[in-house]
């Protein structure tokens, strides 16, 4: 088989008045991520791992940012039509892990939740997802809890 892996990077600065999604589960806080679509960068993380390791353009390609059909998109929206871009060029999933950063919310309690949503939008079976909760240790913009961000790595074959 032709196996391909993929490594994605995503940030956003904290705001108030956002709704705060990640892995596409919303937390109970009273801030979100600043950005054009819902700011999931979990899931944005996870799009460019996917897009890489087939040798796509990036997410900000696909979906531009400066195109309102994207303005506040459900980013699981946008990894389903990442998921149908690797079908039609034969590439298969097989697994994807996720390392989210974040000084705020405790992201442990809702990692199910997660697993469960990201399995939904790429048809991979929970199992096959991995997903992990750090923090910055108050270095920078991340440890002072002014933003998150996500690293994914995904393996890939040809179907």
């Amino acid at each position: 088989m032709n196996f391909r892996i993929g490594h994605g990077y995503d940030i956003h600065r904290i705001v108030a008045g956002r709704p705060l999604v990640l892995g596409g589960v919303t937390f109970d806080t009273d801030f979100g991520l600043d950005g054009h679509s819902d700011a999931d960068c979990v899931t944005h993380a996870v799009c460019d791992a996917l897009l890489g390791a087939a040798g796509l353009p990036d997410i900000g390609h696909f979906f531009p940012n400066t195109d309102p059909a994207y303005k506040n998109i459900n980013s699981q929206v946008l990894l389903a039509r990442v998921c149908a871009e690797l079908s039609k060029k034969s590439f298969a999933i097989g697994n994807i892990d996720v390392s989210v950063i974040a000084e705020k919310p405790k992201i442990y309690p809702r990692i199910a939740e997660m697993k469960a949503a990201l399995a939904k939008s790429t048809h991979l079976p929970v199992t096959n997802i991995g997903i992990k909760a750090t923090t910055n240790e108050g270095v920078g913009d991340l440890g002072r809890g002014l933003a998150i961000a996500a690293h994914a790595v995904a393996l890939i074959a040809k179907a």
